[in-house]
């Protein structure tokens, strides 16, 4: 019995975790977060192309 109380525990918190990860993740993403956890806090050449309307894969700049 006390095994298995400790699944449901377990699995519970990890539940949890990845819950918690999942509502920051929608969050930042409702907000209009495009680089989220980035360690360069957006500052890639990705994003700054993003900034400048040069979009990954739009036909017109090629990116």
């Amino acid at each position: 019995m006390q095994v298995v109380l400790v699944n449901i525990i377990a699995a519970l918190v990890i539940l949890c975790v990845v819950g918690a990860a999942c509502y920051y993740i929608y969050k930042e993403k409702k907000k209009g977060t495009r680089c989220i956890g980035c360690p360069m806090a957006g500052k890639c050449s990705k994003a700054e192309a993003m900034k400048m309307g040069k979009c990954a894969g739009d036909p017109k700049t090629g990116f």
